[in-house]
């Protein structure tokens, strides 16, 4: 039946969302967009997470820069000996029987040292490693940026489906209401017989059909509701009325190729990739670093006790040290091929994300200007629907229409108003859509 397929038609429209729950509300609360969306960012998992890899990126930082201390390094020794043969070669004379052999009873010995190096020259791994460390530290902080876009982006399309549901609901509560009463009156006139039981029976059937699309509409806006709550951090019971002022219309929209020019300019996985190219091209360079010698400033301190033997204190050193592994000639070019691939992964990787990006935006773009024609056509068709109802309502009454002409032409504006309600939020949605492809979506939303 035609009536039937409509309903349907209006269901898809008041949202798409499955399921079925009973909303038992405690308290209700009007929520505007911008609220929504500092709920959002306050409580999101996923910024927890970005977050703890910004501290382990400054955790990598702090790591390379200690590597320019000094290391200090202690150790310590108490031994138990057997009964050795001693044999003294002081290079003097001999006394006793002409030999250097002594009797001192040695069972003990006991020692302590420590070293202490500082490097001077390590082949430049040292700065690139703190100059690497910076650059994958900003990149994981634009990673944050990026995830906080994306943040926001959901939030405003869980706030556009709770919108939208909660118009459905209150569109179809509207219908219903128009229609029990069409049935009641077409009841009475059936009962004078003035009205066929076949027309009668059609418009129960649609007063029927209203109130499924109703139980439909309220199980999604339950849905809807609870989608926002859990993402808000809010309780699960709570009633969340929207604002439909949030869905504001930019004055006019700039040509796409400045929108392409705003993204490859502003999205941060861009810039955070381009760091990352920095970082591989200075590890690239920390790598060569191997194949020099490693030159530090040494010193050390000793002391020894061997009882009934020697005894030595203040035993300290200090020097040059100079160390050059001679594997690093031939070892060493693997890992500088290996780095430069890195590089060369990451510059193709560059290249991909640029395309994306152009994609998004023009994918974005032809969506959003799609969707504001939308609502100047669906806002004709509110006035088409309304004057058609009226017009076929006129011929109702005066048994120049049939009841279906009528139930059809009452469904036709209903349709209609659902469509124009979507229409304003998809818009919105759409619009949104274009600033997070473009990279300016959280600082609009900020100001």
């Amino acid at each position: 039946m035609k009536s039937n397929r409509l309903y349907k038609a209006i269901i898809t429209l008041a949202i798409g969302l499955a399921g079925s729950t009973t909303l038992f509300a405690q308290n209700t609360r009007t929520l505007s967009l911008a609220e929504a969306i500092d709920l959002s960012i306050k409580n999101s998992g996923q910024l927890r997470i970005s977050q703890a890899k910004i501290d382990e990126a400054q955790g990598a930082l702090r790591e390379a820069q200690d590597r320019r201390l000094p290391d200090l390094k202690t150790s310590g020794s108490y031994l138990r000996v057997n009964s050795p043969t001693v044999d003294l070669k002081t290079g003097g004379e001999q006394t006793g029987a002409g030999t250097g052999t002594s009797s001192v009873k040695v069972d003990q010995a006991m020692y302590g040292m420590a070293n202490l190096s500082l490097p001077i020259f390590s082949g430049f791994r040292i700065n690139y490693g703190i100059e690497s460390a910076k650059y994958l530290k900003e990149a994981a902080r634009l990673d944050a940026e990026a995830d906080k876009e994306e943040i926001v982006q959901n939030t405003l399309n869980a706030y556009s489906n709770l919108y939208k549901a909660q118009a459905a609901v209150e569109l179809v509560k509207e219908n219903l209401k128009s229609a029990q009463e069409r049935s009641r009156e077409l009841s009475n006139l059936e009962k004078n017989g003035l009205l066929a039981r076949n027309d009668l029976l059609k418009a129960d059937l649609q007063t029927s059909n209203i109130e499924l699309a109703l139980m439909d509409a309220e199980s999604n806006l339950a849905m809807a509701n609870i989608n926002m709550n859990l993402m808000l951090g809010l309780d699960k019971n709570t009633i969340l009325q929207t604002d439909a002022t949030g869905f504001t219309q930019p004055p006019s929209l700039k040509p796409v190729e400045e929108w392409e020019a705003t993204a490859l300019q502003n999205r941060k996985d861009i810039e955070a990739l381009t760091l990352r190219e920095k970082a591989a091209k200075t590890a690239v360079k920390a790598t060569k670093g191997e194949y020099y010698p490693g030159i530090a400033l040494t010193g050390g301190y000793v002391a020894l006790n061997v009882p009934n033997f020697v005894t030595v204190t203040n035993a300290i050193n200090a020097g040059i040290g100079l160390q050059y592994n001679l594997g690093a000639l031939w070892k060493t070019g693997a890992k500088v091929q290996q780095a430069k691939s890195r590089v060369i992964q990451i510059q193709a990787n560059e290249g991909i994300l640029t395309d994306a990006i152009r994609l998004q935006v023009n994918q974005a773009y032809q969506n959003y200007t799609l969707n504001i024609k939308k609502i100047s056509v669906y806002q004709k068709a509110i006035e088409q629907a309304a004057e058609n109802y009226k017009i076929t309502k006129n011929k109702y009454d005066n048994n120049l229409s049939t009841t279906t002409d009528l139930l059809d032409a009452d469904l036709a504006q209903l349709q209609s108003k659902l469509n124009y309600a979507n229409a304003k939020a998809d818009a919105s949605v759409s619009y949104s859509r274009l600033l997070q492809v473009s990279g300016v979506l959280y600082d609009q939303n900020k100001n």
